[in-house]
């Protein structure tokens, strides 16, 4: 081999060596560009709004460090004349509202007169003339009382007047006691709501109630705790539970959504792992929303509870809700806008303005949502109609722009990632254009969820499955209450109370415990104020 091949080949191999170094230099580049991304991306999670806003455009409010964020220590506090000339108009504008919210509370009177020695006229000593008094309206908190109750039953024997024979046949007498919600237990309905309602509306996990209960000179174990739960869920809501079930497949849009719960006594699985609440909520009528617990996130398990369900179905875009039958799929929206905002807060800061890609997609989204904020309060034809005219020419913009996008766009970056989205789901995600009674986003289902993965950071897991069935019955009851604007705690201990003393064998009867029948009392409905 003469000098002149040794250098081709010598050439050749460098020119190999050159573009292996280049593909792993271009390798670790992207690389680098995630984990970028992602730094950003996490920093302004930490430290950011907890909203996922643009340009003063928010789908999702979730801001739980209020009031941090809407402080400003530069602001001046206002002048005392500015705040009582503001509560003037205030009053004008809702005339009596002060009076309508404390409509309904008991009210104690205290007085506060002179004397009777002084109530003399200092000049001539004849009574002094009262004039209108000055009533000052305040409200104050009792925290909760704990007394016990004794439930007497009489009994009663035939008389001693009368001959044996002539009351022979009547013999002893019992007045009648109403039927408790679970026998032979110490805790009236009132208790067992009060429980359930702390644990799974506001997160108050049990062994925090347990101290409370301590602090009220009374040691009630959250073993107990647990059984009034696990009882009272599975003899008496779980009927409500059930027939909600029932009418929900009747309905004919459904939203559903899961999160991960952890079970620490699953037969056949280790404590460490992951079970999952699956939700679900009407779309449609009074709203109903289920919890159901179920121990893997496979598609068995949609497809057994919507069984016999004929409509649409709108969720995250999750795999194992599609390829049920009769199903129509309908993707969430805000998910699909949710990575063009993440991919634009990962850009660095110099690199987040109106000519990155991120922010463009996040524009096409926002322009939908803006169409949708426009259409509020119309009837569900006119919505369909806007929508045909207003929303499918930004959804074919949209669309021309995602194509043109696909081939750019690295396949793991957060761009990459949300242009995929929206391609994989494009059909699902246009289909809440075929009814106007559908929403554009499963933010609905995902408010309810939130409730219960808020209060999971509290009690974090379950103990065995029929604790985590009668946590999932317990949520079910108390959405449903909230959103048909109940009160949980007055709704819980009607049902516990009136419940165990009715024939609910009968569907009618049974029906009438539902949380939007007419025979709820007034006392368990929230009272509704004109907003401000």
């Amino acid at each position: 081999m003469d000098n002149t091949q040794e250098q081709a080949v010598s050439y050749e191999q460098l020119l190999a060596e050159h573009a292996r170094l280049q593909a792993q230099l271009d390798e670790l580049n992207a690389k680098y560009e995630r984990l970028l991304e992602k730094y950003m991306l996490k920093i302004k999670k930490i430290f950011g709004r907890s909203r996922e806003a643009i340009n003063g455009q928010t789908v999702l409010e979730g801001v739980f460090n209020e009031a941090e964020v809407e402080s400003d220590t530069a602001q001046p506090e206002p002048a005392v004349e500015e705040v009582a000339e503001a509560i003037t108009k205030l009053a004008k504008k809702f005339p009596g509202q002060k009076k309508a919210k404390l409509e309904g509370l008991p009210i104690e009177r205290i007085d506060y007169g002179l004397p009777e020695e002084a109530r003399t006229c200092w000049n001539c000593g004849e009574p002094l003339s009262e004039l209108k008094p000055v009533i000052r309206t305040r409200i104050e908190v009792i925290p909760a009382q704990i007394k016990v109750v004794e439930e007497v039953k009489h009994i009663y024997a035939p008389c001693n007047k009368c001959d044996v024979g002539e009351c022979e046949e009547h013999g002893i007498v019992n007045a009648s006691m109403p039927e408790a919600a679970v026998p032979h237990s110490i805790a009236t309905e009132s208790t067992i709501a009060f429980v359930i309602v702390e644990k799974y509306q506001y997160g108050i996990p049990l062994n925090r109630q347990e101290t409370m209960w301590r602090m009220a000179d009374l040691h009630i174990s959250r073993q107990t705790m647990a059984n009034w739960v696990i009882l009272a869920s599975d003899m008496w809501l779980r009927l409500i539970s059930d027939r909600m079930h029932n009418l929900l497949i009747l309905r004919d849009i459904v939203m559903a959504d899961e999160s991960g719960i952890q079970v620490l006594h699953e037969a056949g699985r280790p404590a460490t792992s992951k079970s999952y609440m699956w939700l679900y909520r009407s779309g449609t009528g009074p709203p109903i929303v289920l919890f159901d617990y179920r121990q893997t996130r496979e598609a068995k398990h949609p497809e057994k509870f919507l069984s016999g369900f004929s409509g649409y179905l709108c969720t995250d875009g999750y795999a194992a809700y599609y390829g049920l039958p009769a199903v129509i799929n309908v993707s969430c929206f805000a998910h699909g806008r949710r990575g063009f905002y993440d991919a634009f807060m990962a850009l660095p800061k110099k690199a987040r303005n109106k000519e990155s890609a991120s922010f463009k997609g996040l524009h096409f989204c926002d322009r939908l949502f803006d169409v949708e904020r426009s259409l509020r309060g119309m009837d569900p034809q006119e919505r369909y109609n806007e929508r045909l005219s207003k929303s499918q020419p930004i959804l074919d913009e949209f669309k021309k722009w995602l194509d043109l996008m696909r081939p750019n766009a690295e396949d793991k970056s957060y761009l990459g990632k949300a242009v995929k989205y929206c391609l994989n789901q494009w059909n699902t995600l246009c289909n809440f254009m075929l009814d106007g009674r559908l929403e554009i986003d499963n933010n609905a289902s995902e408010r309810c969820i939130r409730n219960y993965a808020i209060g999971r950071r509290g009690w974090m897991f379950a103990n065995t499955p029929k604790g985590a069935e009668a946590s999932a019955i317990a949520y079910s009851i108390v959405q449903t209450a909230v959103a048909n604007k109940l009160k949980p705690f007055e709704y819980i201990q009607y049902l516990l109370k009136y419940m165990p003393n009715s024939n609910v064998k009968d569907q009618a009867v049974l029906d009438s415990f539902l949380p939007w029948s007419e025979s709820i009392p007034e006392s368990c409905k929230i009272k509704v104020f004109p907003s401000s």
